[in-house]
């Protein structure tokens, strides 16, 4: 059985004077956070600082995480977000990386060199296009594919309806179908 936002946001609560709460809700949102935090930032030991700073800032704040005002998922993802907007501020400008090593998953051995050449193309190509959508729609495209949240969580992120999200993700999806037809 798939656990659901209300036991997150439960167990949340408990994880203020529970050390196996709160190991669990580390375990579950560990990699939602650092993948956020890797696909804003492009680079691996920025990554795992901020995401060290997030969870500081969590277990800082726990006691002040109230379940009536917002899921664990958006409460955690607001963090993140601010992080990396005070992260950006102090340095002025985002660091640029090839939107490649974002999306590296393990390749067998035993494929061809052809196919993770093509695979590889694949990537930048699509990376490209999505570097060519507003900021608002790389965002959302984050949240959606990378943090796995529903429309909802994304719009009480950014402060937007989740009407208005699904409209945005939706041009934004078919913005990058038009740019990538015939491309991949």
């Amino acid at each position: 059985m798939e656990k659901d936002n209300e036991y997150y946001s439960d167990l949340a609560e408990r994880a203020v004077w529970d050390e196996t709460a709160f190991r669990e809700l580390y375990e579950k949102y560990f990699r939602i956070v650092y993948n956020l935090v890797y696909v804003r930032v492009k680079n691996a030991t920025t990554a795992d600082d901020l995401t060290s700073e997030i969870f500081l800032k969590v277990t800082q704040n726990l006691s002040k995480f109230d379940k009536t005002r917002a899921t664990f998922a958006t409460w955690i993802s607001r963090i993140t977000e601010r992080t990396c907007i005070d992260f950006f501020r102090s340095q002025g400008k985002r660091e640029e990386v090839e939107w490649d090593d974002v999306f590296s998953p393990p390749i067998a051995e035993h494929e061809q060199p052809e196919h993770k050449l093509i695979l590889n193309e694949n990537k930048k190509i699509l990376m490209k296009a999505v570097s060519k959508l507003s900021e608002r729609e790389q965002r959302i495209i984050e949240l959606k594919f990378w943090a796995d949240m529903s429309n909802k969580e994304i719009g009480e992120v950014l402060g937007i309806s989740a009407g208005n999200v699904g409209i945005i993700l939706f041009r934004a999806m078919g913005t990058l179908r038009q740019k990538l037809q015939g491309k991949i």
